[in-house]
Order: C-alpha cells, then sequence, then structure tokens
C-alpha cells in the first residue's frame, strides 16, 4: 500500500513537473505564426518572454508592449505589412537593447532600419523588402554573425567593414556589379550573392571562406579564388563561363557546381582530392575522352557527378562507362545507383 502511494505521488510530481515546464515555456516563447493577426490587442504577451515570433501576419504596427520585454532575445516580423515608419520606434525601446536575433524579411520597409540599440545582434535579416541601398550597416552591431539583405534593390556593397565577427552574409536577388569592400570582414564563412549581376569574382583577399555562391551572374570566368584555399562548396551555375581556371589550388573543395555555362572541357580539377559532387549538366562537352585523367583526383571520392544535356551524354554506355571510372558513385544525373 505504502509502496503504491509513493508510486502515485512519484507519477504525480512527475506530471506536476511536465506542468510546470509548459507553464515555463510559454511564458519565454511565444510563437504567433500564421494567426492572421491585424494587431496584437487580444494576445497576452509574457513579461518574461525571450522569443517572440510574429510570422506570417498582417501587423502594420509594432504593439509598444514589446518594448518592455527585458529578457527579449528572439524577435521575428517575418512576412508582415511593416512599413518604415511602423519600425522606427525598435530603436528607442532601451528594454529590449538585450536583443540578439531580429528578422524583419518580406516587409515593405525601403530602408535599413536603425538597430543600434542592440549591442548584442547575432542575427538580422531584412530581406525580401525594397530596400535600395545599405546605408544604414554602418550602425548595427559589429558583434553580427549573420546578415541577410537578398531580394532588394540594392546596387552597391558598402558599409560593410566594421562587421569583423560575420560568418554569413546573404546578398543574393539584388543589382550588384562588383564584389568590393570585403577585406575586413576576416571571420566570413559563407558569402551567398546569386542572381546579380556581377561580372568578374573579387574575394578580396579572403581566406576563411567556405561556402560560395555566385550563381545567375554574368561571369565568364572562375579566376579569382585562388587563395581560398579551405572553401568546400563552390556554385557558379547559370553563368557565361568557357574555360574552368584558378580552381586547383582548392584542395578541400567538395561541391563545385558549374552546371548551365558554356564549358567545352573538364579543366584545372584534376589535383582536387576532396571533391564528392560535381555538377556539369547543360554544358557544352562534347565527349567523356580526358574525364578520367581530368577527374583523376577525387576518382574515388567521387559520389555524385551530372552530366546530362551535354552531348557527351548521349554517348553509348554513358552511365556504365562513368560508374567504371568512379568505382563509388552513388548518382550519375538524377538516377540513384543501388
Amino acid at each position: 500500500m505504502a509502496s503504491g502511494e509513493g508510486t502515485g505521488g512519484s507519477k504525480a510530481a512527475e506530471a506536476g513537473g511536465e506542468a510546470e515546464m509548459e507553464v515555463q515555456e510559454s511564458e519565454l516563447c511565444l510563437d504567433l505564426t500564421s494567426c492572421q493577426l491585424h494587431d496584437l490587442s487580444e494576445v497576452e504577451i509574457p513579461s518574461t518572454l525571450e522569443e517572440l515570433d510574429l510570422t506570417a501576419n498582417r501587423l502594420a504596427a509594432v504593439d509598444p508592449r514589446i518594448g518592455h520585454l527585458t529578457a527579449l532575445r528572439k524577435l521575428s516580423f517575418r512576412q508582415n505589412l511593416l512599413e518604415d515608419h511602423a519600425v522606427a520606434p525598435l530603436s528607442t525601446w532601451d528594454a529590449i537593447a538585450g536583443l540578439q536575433e531580429l528578422v524583419l524579411r518580406d516587409n515593405k520597409l525601403t530602408k535599413i532600419p536603425d538597430a543600434s540599440i542592440f549591442k548584442s545582434l547575432l542575427v538580422f535579416d531584412v530581406s525580401f523588402n525594397e530596400i535600395p541601398s545599405l546605408n544604414g550597416l554602418s550602425k548595427v552591431s559589429s558583434t553580427v554573425k549573420e546578415l541577410y539583405v537578398s531580394k532588394n534593390e540594392v546596387a552597391k556593397m558598402e558599409e560593410l567593414e566594421h562587421f569583423h565577427s560575420l560568418e554569413m552574409l546573404e546578398l543574393g536577388s539584388n543589382r550588384l556589379r562588383v564584389m568590393e569592400n570585403l577585406e575586413t570582414l576576416t571571420n566570413l564563412q559563407e558569402l551567398w550573392l546569386g542572381r546579380n549581376r556581377i561580372r568578374t569574382i573579387n574575394l578580396c583577399g579572403l581566406k576563411s571562406i567556405k561556402k560560395i555562391s555566385l550563381q545567375s551572374n554574368r561571369l565568364t570566368a572562375t579566376n579569382g579564388l585562388q587563395e581560398c584555399v579551405v572553401l568546400e562548396e563552390l556554385y557558379l551555375s547559370h553563368n557565361g563561363i568557357q574555360r574552368m581556371e584558378g580552381l586547383s589550388t582548392l584542395q578541400n573543395l567538395r561541391v563545385l557546381d558549374v552546371s548551365s555555362n558554356k564549358l567545352t572541357a573538364v579543366e584545372d580539377i584534376e589535383t582536387l582530392t576532396r571533391l564528392e559532387d560535381l555538377w556539369l549538366n547543360d554544358n557544352q562537352i562534347p565527349s567523356l575522352d580526358g574525364i578520367e585523367s581530368a577527374l583523376s583526383g577525387s576518382r574515388e571520392t567521387l559520389t555524385t557527378i551530372y552530366l546530362e544535356r551535354n552531348p557527351c551524354a548521349k554517348a553509348p554506355n554513358y552511365s556504365s562507362i562513368l560508374k567504371k571510372i568512379f568505382p563509388n558513385l552513388e548518382q550519375i544525373d538524377s538516377d540513384m545507383l543501388t
């Protein structure tokens, strides 16, 4: 009897503990994603909140109660209807100065909002707005590690020099023509510049970079990457590249995408010994002759190769030839090998 009572008491205590944990979690995190809210007037906002997610609503103003959340660390207004004047109050609310993540993605902003009050900011996202210039970034804290300004109207890379802690920079889908002002971003590991108007690769001496995307630009050559010796992933599809060059020093490269270009040969990657994924589809490579020597360094490591929609892909025994050359292939074009 005593034993039974003890077990019941233990279970009750455990259930009580779970309930308490749920209450505590609800007071720390509030997720109102896709609630179609026009305002927060009927929403209770606990004063202890550390995270507030208001993604996919119809908010056109920022509730002033947010300005009193002294413990707030993450705030997301992604996919709302906020204009510049609506987010302006954020810069005056001292109580939330400890914010570490501010997401204003997919709204109606026409300028970089004033985020100077947030001295510990790690993530700043103003992608998918109508911002024509990076003016204002100089006021954003140098503590930022991830910066997202994709899908705007930005024409120049500027006011980036102080981001010494930056690890990820996303400026895709803008109007950039020149890669510049990156010299001081010595900790940058990922650079995403797809869908711009860039003609020449200029990494400005960056040597710690691990991922680069320059897809859908106006490149005609692959030169400019020679010093990026720790690079692991390189995406250069949908350009006008006619020749592979300046790639032999990229000894840590695992993924190389040069699909949808104007290549007629596979060159300058025979010394790469860690290559796993190689995308060469939609080019003008005439034959498989020479493919073995061109990829001699990665013969054992290559697991995926795309060559479809090249003349060479029409060769008899196309797949069997590739399987014979690369014994560890797991995928040829869209076909998974068993």
